[in-house]
């Protein structure tokens, strides 16, 4: 059995994949000729991340397939239903970076909040000349305890993110159209447990609650952030997208930002990615990363693992 891992997998999902028989092939291979390489070498699992699409066409001309795996969780760049219908497994790995892509919205938040991402380019030009201008241009941070924290979509990461921000303090308010509540439970380091139970609320509520917003919500036709809901919100308030390219309006949010209605907002995703829009990568309102949400050593440990489990569970060992 021959696994492709075209967009790379962990050390620790080759050993496993390794161990149980399977030929682990880690060549990073163009789309275009991607179809022509699984059948030539015979590859029966095609593992991809977000870089990769499988569509129909592939699906159809590669009947070698057999599981075709994404290292995440979101699965729109591949026709899971349309794999299905022709007798493929398709999986993926919805918890394993759930905790990664929250820390990362927290990263932001917390630059966010004390000018880290403006501080951090400023320092090195003008520290030495301008220390005292600096140091007053950036007093004004502010605190996340004690503040709201909006979630829009409240699944395996919208949760996690919501654990992070009930550990600093903070108030959290989601919603989701899916969900009437969730049971959270944060677990300390001495083994201790505290529960919460967040009941949802409507979207329009949470956007008017939240002095920080968070999307954890998959990719889909319309914008769920856009004109409108930004007139909904607070003033001032500070936003997150780590979820996809295209659910926040990014006309939208640059125009909330220079009305004031936004203070800031962070993007680990982008409308056209890879490459995004030059106005937004010269706002100095934005902190960006370039879609890293679960690119934490430990995320991929456990994408690799779970991959490799789920992989010989389907075809057993070779």
């Amino acid at each position: 059995m021959k696994v492709l891992a075209n967009d790379g997998v962990s050390q620790t999902g080759i050993d496993a994949l390794e161990a149980a028989g399977y030929e682990v092939i880690t060549t990073k291979v163009a789309q275009e000729q991607l179809q022509n390489f699984i059948n030539q070498n015979n590859i029966n699992v095609l593992l991809v991340r977000s870089a990769t699409t499988v569509r129909k066409d592939l699906i159809d001309n590669c009947p070698c397939l057999k599981v075709i795996g994404r290292g995440g969780v979101g699965m729109d760049n591949i026709d899971v239903e349309y794999a299905r219908s022709k007798g493929l497994k398709v999986i993926n790995t919805p918890a394993a970076s759930s905790h990664s892509v929250a820390e990362l919205v927290f990263s932001h938040f917390f630059g966010l909040a004390r000018f880290l991402h403006n501080s951090n380019r400023d320092m090195p030009l003008e520290g030495d000349s301008k220390f005292k201008n600096l140091k007053k241009a950036y007093a004004k941070g502010t605190e996340l305890r004690g503040k709201t924290l909006g979630v829009l979509g409240f699944g395996r990461i919208g949760q996690a993110t919501a654990k992070v921000a009930l550990g600093l303090g903070m108030k959290v308010v989601a919603y989701d159209p899916f969900m009437e509540k969730a049971d959270l439970e944060l677990e300390f380091f001495d083994g201790q447990k505290v529960k919460f139970e967040i009941e949802t609320i409507s979207k329009e509520d949470v956007l008017k609650q939240s002095d920080f917003i968070t999307l954890h919500v998959p990719a889909q036709k319309d914008y769920v952030i856009d004109t409108k809901d930004f007139e909904q919100m607070k003033d001032g308030v500070i936003i997150a997208n780590a979820a996809r390219g295209g659910v926040v309006n990014e006309i939208a949010l640059v125009k909330a930002i220079e009305s004031g209605k936004v203070a800031r907002a962070a993007l680990d995703v982008f409308e056209k990615e890879p490459q995004p829009e030059i106005q937004l990568l010269m706002n100095p309102a934005l902190s960006l990363t370039p879609h890293t949400g679960a690119a934490t050593n430990e995320a991929q440990d456990r994408i690799g693992t779970e991959l490799a489990d789920q992989i010989i569970a389907i075809l057993g060992k070779v």
